[in-house]
């Protein structure tokens, strides 16, 4: 594996991990208050399309990070119409 693979890997595990604090505060307090639903929409919206661009591109840690990335802003989306 080369150093460019490498660092797409470490962006992709960031990214997945970087949404998954405030699913689990959403998940657990079931406030989403303080949640921008414009912000998350657009968010999903783009990593959707980036989901798709990995796709086209074939490129694995693009593909990967933005599908994980998708569901649980989708996720985060959808409680905070719920809990509206």
């Amino acid at each position: 594996m080369d150093y460019i693979t490498i660092i797409g890997w470490a962006a992709a595990a960031i990214t997945v991990i970087s949404l998954f604090p405030q699913l689990v505060k959403v998940w657990k307090t079931k406030s989403t208050k303080d949640i921008s639903l414009g912000m998350f929409s657009l968010f999903c919206s783009g990593v959707f399309l980036w989901f798709i661009y990995g796709i086209l591109m074939k490129d694995l840690p693009i593909i990967i990070a933005n599908f994980l990335g998708f569901i649980q802003a989708l996720i985060i989306l959808i409680f905070k119409v719920k809990y509206k």
